[in-house]
């Protein structure tokens, strides 16, 4: 089904595009343990320079030559934060040497990265030409880590906590990242990155605060692909490091399209994809070689799977939250529990009531009550179970099967038997074709993960 642009009628956004975006240059400064990049838009009256500053406080070998490639992919990936201000139909690349990979790549980051952007605010990127002055670079910086230290990003929710708990075997160097804001901290990711007793890497992205004047300047604005964003921030951190590998955790049914626009995918979570994945895992060998593995351990497997998994660290249980409200920029607005109605919350209630007990899922939810028994909810679940058309939530949820199966596994628990939302789900879900629970609990897909890393159920479906 296509579905229709939410753009507004009255103001026509294609007008407000500007006409430039150019790659301006990066700075490496490591006296000050950052990286500065720049960039500028051009529109028919005015011209705004931008500058992102990322920083990283515990500094580490900035002599090693990784270093400008990893800073130089950083520099190229960031941009899509400022292009989005004005969207203009050229983005040119200045001196910035890249090949002809790494510009296939950037081109797909821009125009399926920025998917959601350019749908809800009824632009074409279609049309976007890249003008790139240098496709030749020299070989590979040959990048060399020591062995067995990954370095994985952590936002304290469900889905990281259990790539902490599968890969702590496999290694004794492991290491947490986090980018915030300088000086900023958020306690649901703080708490439970604690309860891992593992060490912490920060890094802290000022992004330019006239980027976050959007509305008053008469800027563009929406969904950005920041996953790949962090993603390159955390390239450079393993390099500062010389750590061997950046383990993310995006799974299986993240790489599902939100809705279809004329037959195209449009996906929330395009930079947490497979596509995104095995596209910028080709940029980095050639960028610094084979030194460095970049994967997602969940890749392959399912939000079920990965729930049943949770349920085993019930050590996190009063110290994880996946609430969006536990992130605002505004401190003044940051929620210190789960708000209890919005998506993610619903979402998390439903994936992990089929292991969870209902007692637990309450004290988990307790400020705000547990979603599941919310009636005004009824439309939220429904959503999230693909019974209302080209309405999945423009937000970080499993894929509608993965929700139809989890209501399915949840209602026949003896503790769920008189919630009414579950039963309600249930009866309307007969009537759609899903995998089997059984088919969610083993690997979906293809992954990336190295054997040395693997957790036991990718090494037995591999045999």
């Amino acid at each position: 089904m296509t579905a229709t642009p939410a753009a507004s009628a009255d103001e026509p956004t294609q007008s407000k595009r500007a006409q430039r975006f150019t790659y301006v240059g990066f700075d490496i400064e490591p006296e000050s343990n950052r990286v500065v990049c720049r960039y500028r838009l051009d529109s028919a009256s005015q011209s705004h320079d931008f500058s992102e500053v990322v920083a990283f406080p515990g500094g580490g070998d900035w002599t090693n030559p990784a270093v400008v490639e990893a800073a130089r992919i950083l520099f190229l990936l960031t941009g899509v934060s400022y292009y989005k201000a004005g969207a203009p139909p050229v983005v040119d690349l200045g001196e910035t040497a890249l090949t002809a990979t790494e510009l296939g790549f950037l081109k797909t980051f821009y125009l399926d990265g920025l998917g959601e952007f350019a749908y809800r605010n009824g632009i074409d990127l279609r049309d976007l030409e890249f003008v790139a002055g240098q496709l030749e670079r020299t070989a590979s910086a040959g990048y060399t880590p020591r062995r067995n230290s990954p370095l994985v990003p952590f936002g304290g929710g469900v889905d990281s906590i259990v790539s902490v708990e599968q890969i702590r075997p496999h290694t004794d160097d492991a290491a947490l990242f986090v980018v915030t804001r300088p000086g900023d901290r958020f306690d649901a990711i703080e708490e439970p990155a604690a309860i891992t007793g593992w060490p912490v890497v920060r890094a802290e992205r000022s992004i330019d605060p006239v980027v976050l004047r959007s509305r008053e300047l008469g800027f563009l604005n929406g969904h950005v692909p920041v996953t790949g964003i962090i993603s390159a921030i955390t390239v450079l951190a393993a390099v500062l490091e010389g750590r061997d590998a950046v383990v993310l955790s995006n799974e299986w049914s993240a790489s599902s399209a939100t809705l279809y626009d004329h037959g195209r995918p449009v996906n929330h979570q395009f930079s947490k994809s497979e596509t995104f994945e095995a596209g910028f895992r080709e940029v980095l060998a050639g960028a610094l070689g084979d030194g460095l593995e970049y994967f997602s351990l969940l890749r392959a497997l399912s939000e079920v799977w990965i729930a049943e998994r949770f349920a085993e660290q019930p050590q996190y249980f009063d110290h994880f939250r996946s609430c969006n409200k536990a992130f605002l920029i505004d401190t003044t607005k940051r929620f210190d529990h789960w708000c209890g109605v919005c998506d993610k919350c619903a979402f998390i209630d439903l994936v992990l009531a089929p292991f969870v007990s209902k007692e637990d899922l309450q004290k988990i939810f307790a400020v705000a009550g547990e979603p599941l028994q919310k009636p005004e909810l009824l439309d939220t679940f429904r959503r999230l179970l693909g019974f209302v058309p080209d309405a999945k939530p423009w937000e970080c949820v499993g894929d509608v099967s993965e929700s139809r199966v989890a209501a399915r596994l949840a209602a026949a628990r003896p503790d769920r038997a008189d919630d009414d939302i579950l039963q309600t789900l249930v009866t309307v879900a007969r009537g759609y074709q899903d995998p089997a629970p059984e088919e969610l609990l083993k690997p979906l897909s293809r992954h990336f993960v190295p054997e040395r890393y693997q957790p036991e159920i990718l090494k037995q479906h591999h045999e």
